[in-house]
């Protein structure tokens, strides 16, 4: 596959994790990948602990659920029945969570790049993020964003510092198959919008 047809077939997976390990060399380039992303001022400011102890799976997983819940009662009529049908876990059936962490001090008190946007180094993580996305795409994993959670928790869970924000919690594994359509939009929660709607020529145009 080439970088077009990788950033195309890119999902957001659930249901498909099959379990299998993922071999040792594969899960290097991965997050080999993932640390190669440009950061401001080279600060480098990720961190990444993987989990893989089934019980703390479990216990991030019952979290996940109480807060699922805690949206879902909001939600009434449709958007409810919609909600029902997603699925939002993986987090046991991927057997392998990647924990991905802001560090703000990282790259010392005076990071080149970020005097003027403070939050220029939690943008260097998301480009790590979407780095190991492609790459684990590329090599036939899945991924699944995990947004359902406390950030205190989570970061008291993995052993992060006070400083440490935790950005993401990543199912990542082998999967049985790629979805051809997002969950989201095969469910009728979101369309994905045309380029030109989002696409401004030197000024932006309400739409």
């Amino acid at each position: 596959m080439n970088l077009y047809d990788i950033i195309e077939r890119r999902r957001d997976t659930r249901r498909e994790f099959t379990g299998a390990p993922i071999s040792p060399d594969v899960l290097t380039r991965v997050l080999s990948a993932a640390h190669a992303a440009p950061s401001v001022g080279m600060s480098q400011p990720w961190d990444f602990v993987l989990v893989r102890s089934p019980a703390t799976l479990a216990t991030f997983r019952d979290h996940v659920a109480l807060e699922r819940e805690a949206f879902a009662s909001r939600l009434t009529g449709e958007r409810a029945d919609t909600f029902a049908q997603i699925k939002i876990e993986g987090i046991c059936e991927s057997r392998l969570g990647i924990v991905v962490g802001y560090d703000p001090t990282r790259g010392g008190p005076q990071v080149l790049g970020r005097h003027a946007i403070d939050d220029a180094g939690l943008y260097s993580v998301i480009c790590a993020i979407q780095n190991l996305w492609l790459a684990a795409t590329a090599e036939g994993l899945g991924v699944g964003w995990v947004s359902f959670y406390r950030e205190d928790f989570l970061r008291d869970l993995v052993g992060m510092p006070a400083h440490l924000r935790p950005v993401a919690w990543l199912c990542v594994g082998h999967i049985a198959e790629l979805p051809e359509v997002p969950d989201l939009e095969r469910h009728g929660w979101r369309s994905r919008s045309p380029l030109e709607t989002v696409v401004h020529q030197e000024r932006y145009s309400p739409r």
